[in-house]
């Protein structure tokens, strides 16, 4: 149901992470609105697209930015 990647952001030291989710026609709006706020809320991700095909189908974008740890000492 959905893949991610990781890409640089255009601001230096940014990182993204992107999930590619893709929902059938079947699936109502109310859950598909369910499946992403529950992402959203307990995974970290944010809403960055979203497309719907010719055959009803929906293919969503999510982001979240990685941190990354920075050494001190």
């Amino acid at each position: 149901m959905s893949r991610a990647s990781v890409l640089t952001g255009p601001r230096r030291g940014v990182e993204w992470e992107f999930d590619k989710v893709n929902l059938s026609r079947e699936i109502s709006r109310n859950v598909v609105t369910k499946i992403l706020v529950e992402r959203a809320e307990h995974g970290g991700w944010e809403l960055d697209r979203v497309r719907i095909g010719s055959d009803g189908t929906r293919r969503v974008i999510l982001r979240r930015k990685i941190i990354r740890a920075v050494r001190t000492a």
